[in-house]
This record gives C-alpha cells, structure tokens and sequence, in this order.
C-alpha cells in the first residue's frame, strides 16, 4: 500500500461523496486506501460512506465512532488503522483540495531528506480581521510559550512517512494535542503553502469559544511555562508594591497628601485575590489534565468498522 489517507468526518454528508470522486480521480494511478472516520456524526454521512464502501471496497475503509470524540481522536483511530507506505490527514469538508496529494508525495519521493510535508494556509479573502488576528495570535502565543517550534499557519493537512507515524502513535497520552505532537517528534519537514477552498456543504464548524478552549489545550499540553507564572507575578507584585509604598510615603511628606488606608486595603485585597484566583485556575487546569491521563479511559470508542480485519491494531 503505497498511501493511507486519514479523513475524519462529523456531520459531512454532502461533501464525502464529492470528496471521494476527486481523491479517486487524482490517485487513479496510486495504490490507496481511504480511511473514512465517522466522528459521532447526527446526520446521513455514515449512511454515505457505507454506500461509498459497498461502491468501492478496495479503497474505501470505515471507522464509525459510538459518540463524538472529537478530531484529534479520529485522527488516532486512523493512524492506528492505517498500512500505507505514506500516511496523509485530510479534512472531509472538501476545503483541502484533494490536488495537493500529488504534489506532496512527489516531495517525499524525490527527497529522502524530508520525512514529512506539511502544509500552510495562505490567508483567505473571506477571513474576516478578527479571525486572522486569532489565528495569528494562537500560533505565535503557543510558539512563544512551548518548548518546541510551531510553524505559523501549519494544518493537519499534511504527509508523512511511517518512522514518523510511528513516532506519533509511540505517544500514549490520552488528552492529544496533533499540531503539539507534530512539533515535538520533530522530524524533517518541508512546508508548502496551499489555498483554503470555500465550504460547498455543511455548517463551518468554527467557533470561538470552542477554538479558544482548544488553543488554551494546546498550551497547556506543550508548556510548562503557566505553572511558572504565579513566581513571575509575585515578583512583578512585590516590586510593584515596593515602587508604590516609596512614591506613596514620598507624596504623603512632601506635598502633606491626605488618604484613607482603607481604599488603598481594597485595592491590594482585590489584586492579590485575583491574582490568586488566576494562578489557582491554572494549577487546576493541570490537574484536569493529569487526572483524565490517571484514568487511562480510550481516547475513541468504534461502534462499526467496515474493510478491516479482526487483526488490526486498535
């Protein structure tokens, strides 16, 4: 099997069938296969891609969730099930153009130096300010904040050989970060710039609090660097403090100011409970996480698969 393409889908059952026909159409000279992953989806699309495996069971392959998982485990569960020489993830929303495929295997074909071939998203046209300034701000804050680079604008969509699928799927955490995890196998990367293709079905499943929570996952599973906060800020507190008590008493000779020390009371109270409260909160984010890795649940559930063997790895 010379390529396994990863798709996980939730609620795309207007766009798997098209999808499929342009993967199909691009790599008709390509010994592949394509591993659907019904992510919990409420519509028809796991009605779509059994008529897409009983149409075409060479390539076709189906893992369907019990529930919804979400992305990060549907990739999992195809990583886990692919056989493929080179290994792809692609969204099922058709805004990665299936074109790409060709041009990222001819990169790993022609250059052994290179283990993978990720590739960036140009800015759109239809993207409005707010979201580009989001985009922007969560790749730089997470770059600034990890350990280990990340690549401004780099999606999951991407290629990669099987030392590096190997590496990924050698990290047994439960709570998966993908875009942490590509940065911290490390690996030789050629990145390649691709255009965002508009939605043609389906609802766009951004939203900004479930994206914000998601970067604050991304943070906190690749940096250490928040647990350190609450030293920072009690330094920058105490030396704060310091300057004012000094400017304060100075005020209070000089000029004979007159004041009331329980607003002055307040004031601290409020600032050194809030900054309490924030440091705590991290802690606590942490904590969460160590707690789901202690209880060492499965990251998926399959209900149905459909084109594998009882022999594969789950």
């Amino acid at each position: 099997m010379k390529l396994s393409i990863i798709i996980p889908c939730k609620n795309e059952e207007g766009n798997v069938l098209k999808l499929y026909e342009k993967i199909n159409g691009v790599l008709e000279k390509i010994k592949y296969e394509a591993i659907f992953i019904d992510d919990g989806s409420t519509d028809k699309t796991l009605e779509k891609l059994t008529e897409l495996y009983e149409k075409d069971m060479m390539h076709v392959k189906v893992l369907s969730f019990s529930r919804n998982f979400k992305k990060e485990a549907a990739i999992l569960a195809g990583l886990e099930h692919a056989s493929g020489e080179y290994t792809c993830l692609i969204d099922g929303d058709l805004q990665q153009n299936p074109n790409y495929l060709l041009e990222m295997m001819k990169v790993l074909d022609e250059n052994s130096e290179y283990d993978e071939v990720a590739m960036v998203m140009k800015e759109r046209k239809s993207d409005s300010k707010f979201m580009s300034f989001c985009k922007n701000c969560f790749y730089k804050t997470i770059d600034k904040l990890s350990d280990v680079h990340f690549e401004n604008a780099a999606s999951d969509f991407r290629m990669f050989r099987l030392n590096v699928k190997n590496a990924i799927l050698s990290i047994t955490e439960k709570e998966r970060f993908t875009k942490g995890i590509f940065a911290w196998i490390g690996f030789n990367i050629k990145y390649l710039p691709y255009e965002v293709e508009p939605r043609t079905s389906g609802k766009s499943s951004f939203n900004f609090k479930a994206s914000l929570k998601y970067a604050l996952d991304g943070i906190l599973s690749f940096s250490s660097k928040p647990l350190k906060l609450a030293t920072t800020l009690g330094y920058i507190l105490l030396f704060s403090f310091l300057i004012y008590l000094l400017v304060f008493i100075v005020q209070l000779v000089a000029f004979d100011l007159a004041f009331s020390p329980i607003y002055i009371l307040i004031l601290f109270v409020l600032l050194i409970s809030g900054l309490q409260f924030i440091t705590i909160g991290i802690l606590g984010e942490y904590l969460a996480k160590t707690y789901s890795e202690v209880k060492e649940r499965p990251v998926y559930i399959i209900k149905k698969k459909l084109g594998f063997s009882d022999k594969t790895i789950l």
